[in-house]
Formats: structure tokens, C-alpha cells, sequence
């Protein structure tokens, strides 16, 4: 932002709701911040950063609360992440020292990030690397359900039903087991989320609808056939949040219960400069993540596995983004040794 004293009041507005809850007034702010500017001015300010869709008012308060823009915004602006305290570093090396071995490394990170941060955390399991797919399957089971087979190089096969919205015949699931072999015949386990992305378009429109459903149980399957990927905890910690989130807390427990929206969602995130990736509401489209935001960091070799948290956009971004990274710092030193 270009504006320096804006970009101070955006700050003061995100920090001041995230503590509070509260929508942010220009008297309180000014008051609270102790600006050098008089409440006509930062009412002024407030103005433009409502105008340029950062802030918005509630319809019950005279008062300012951030969007999902101004999330981005502030989110961005944060130059570098402050280190955790000592005894917060300590207590992270004592907590995943005393594991006894991978299982149990992976349930002491999610519950540690997520006592840390009061969010959901979501861990993947390390990526085991080589593995391929070696064929995939699709079997007619009748009444409008396919049994979805992945075989990958590993050996250990894994299969899945899916449900159709309308019965397909034995040539067009051919066709479709064809045109998923194409993509995916030989590709790495981790490269199946991608190679699958846009599969639903690239399909006749007669094959869109099962294509879909398809694409989403192998990228379970992917993630699945080399042992139980995702690790949750901490998912109590959101319903005391539940009034952060706008609609139902119930699609975003879902999502993570699910973990194809998690699995896909973490596989597409680029963590920048700072070491992390922040994905905040609305960013995610109209999935059921939309009014979550979901911070997230890679560990291990070529940190290629993830580790993060999903919580309100309303929430403490700096202390979470500087959690998830320590935690998973922490992490390759204790896989790495």
C-alpha cells in the first residue's frame, strides 16, 4: 500500500478486531494507538480503505472490520516473522524430542500447532518419493456407482465408490478410464492432484459430472495409498470460533474431515519469501474453505509434505505464520536426524 499512514490504520483496524471481536471506530483508534492525526482524519482514511474494499461496516455498528482483501493486505505487509520466544522454542523441542517414532511424531505436531495456535491443525505424513501409478481401474458396480481402483508402484492398492448423478455405460467408462490413464499412467502419487485439475473440462461435457467425482476420490486415493496422509487435531477449537464464521462452521468441518478439499488445497500452496503460504477466505473460491483461512508451511526433504492450521479469517496471522514455520523447522531437524 502506498499510502503510509492508511497502511498504519488497516494494521491498527486487523489487530485491534482480531483482540476484541469488536468493529474498530476512528475515536477508539486514535485513542488506543495514540495516532499523531485527529479523528476527522483517520475518519477520512477510514473512508478510502472502505472504498478500495479493505475495511467494511457491519449493519449493526458505526465501526470498521477488515475483508478478506484487507487480510490480504496486512498479511502481505508483514515484512518478517518474529521468532518465538525461548521457552516457546523449548517447549516445541521437548514436546516432538519425546517421540518414539514416525506415527507418533506426526499426532504430537498437529496437537502441539494446535495448542499453540488455538486453530485446527493439519499435517500430511512425509512423501514418500518414486512412487508411481501403475494402473487405475474403474468398475461398474450398478446402480449408479463405480468403484474407483488405484494401483500405484508401492503395491499397496487402494479403492474407493463413488456415487454417479446419472448411470454411465460400460463404453463411456472405458472412455473415461482411458482418458484417466493418459494423464495419469506412471505419474508420481504427489503430481495426481495436479495432473487431475482440470480433468472435469477437458472431458467430453457427457463425462463431466463423473469425471468430477472420479478425480476427487483418486485424489483421496493418491494420498491415501501411501499410508493415512492427513493428521488432524485441535478441530474442538473452532466451534469456539463458530461466531467468526458467517454462514456454518459445518462446511468447513467437513472439508477436513473429508480431506480431499485439505489435501488439494495444501498440494496447490506456495509458501513465498517469509517461508510460509496464507490462503485467507474468499481466496479459495466457492469451496467449502471460503470462509476459513488456512496458513501452511512445507517440512522434510525438498519440503514437499505440509504441515499447517485452518481457522477463522479472523485471526492472529503473524503468531500463527511464525508457529507453523518454527513447528515445522523443528520437524525436518527431528525427521532429518
Amino acid at each position: 500500500m502506498e499510502h503510509p499512514r492508511r497502511a498504519q490504520i488497516l494494521r491498527a483496524i486487523v489487530e485491534d478486531y482480531v483482540h476484541s471481536r469488536e468493529p474498530v471506530g476512528s475515536k477508539a483508534l486514535v485513542e488506543r494507538h495514540r495516532l499523531p492525526v485527529s479523528s476527522a482524519t483517520v475518519r477520512n482514511d477510514m473512508a478510502a480503505l472502505e472504498e478500495d474494499g479493505l475495511i467494511v461496516a457491519p449493519h449493526t455498528s458505526s465501526g470498521r472490520i477488515p475483508t478478506d482483501r484487507g487480510y490480504r493486505v496486512f498479511v502481505d505487509q508483514i515484512s518478517a516473522l518474529q521468532p518465538l520466544t525461548p521457552a516457546q522454542r523449548r517447549a516445541i523441542q521437548v514436546f516432538l524430542d519425546g517421540a518414539d517414532d514416525l506415527d507418533d511424531i506426526m499426532e504430537r505436531t498437529v496437537r502441539l500447532l494446535a495448542q499453540l495456535t488455538h486453530q485446527a491443525a493439519v499435517i500430511q505424513y512425509p512423501v514418500r518419493t518414486g512412487i508411481t501409478v501403475r494402473h487405475v481401474e474403474l468398475v461398474d458396480l450398478g446402480a449408479d456407482t463405480l468403484l474407483v481402483i488405484l494401483i500405484p508402484t508401492s503395491g499397496r492398492v487402494v479403492q474407493r465408490s463413488v456415487a454417479l448423478a446419472a448411470p454411465l455405460d460400460e463404453a463411456r467408462v472405458l472412455e473415461l478410464r482411458s482418458l484417466l490413464l493418459a494423464r495419469l499412467l506412471a505419474a508420481p502419487l504427489d503430481t495426481v492432484p495436479s495432473a487431475l485439475a482440470d480433468l472435469e473440462v477437458a472431458v467430453p461435457e457427457a463425462l463431466g459430472d463423473a469425471a468430477r467425482a472420479v478425480g476427487d476420490a483418486l485424489t483421496v486415493l493418491a494420498a491415501a495409498s501411501d499410508e493415512h496422509r492427513l493428521v488432524l487435531a485441535g478441530t474442538a477449537n473452532l466451534a469456539r470460533f463458530s461466531g467468526d464464521f458467517p454462514q456454518s462452521i459445518s462446511p468447513v468441518l467437513e472439508a477436513l474431515e473429508e480431506q480431499v478439499t485439505m489435501l488439494r488445497l495444501l498440494s496447490e500452496m506456495q509458501q513465498d519469501e517469509r517461508g510460509v503460504a496464507v490462503r485467507i477466505g474468499s481466496e479459495q473460491g466457492d469451496d467449502p474453505l471460503a470462509e476459513a483461512s488456512v496458513v501452511a508451511t512445507g517440512y522434510g526433504p525438498h519440503a514437499a509434505s505440509k504441515v499447517g492450521i485452518v481457522g477463522p479469517t479472523r485471526m492472529d496471522y503473524p503468531t500463527t505464520m511464525a508457529s507453523v514455520r518454527a513447528v515445522a523447522r523443528y520437524l525436518s531437524k527431528n525427521l532429518g536426524e
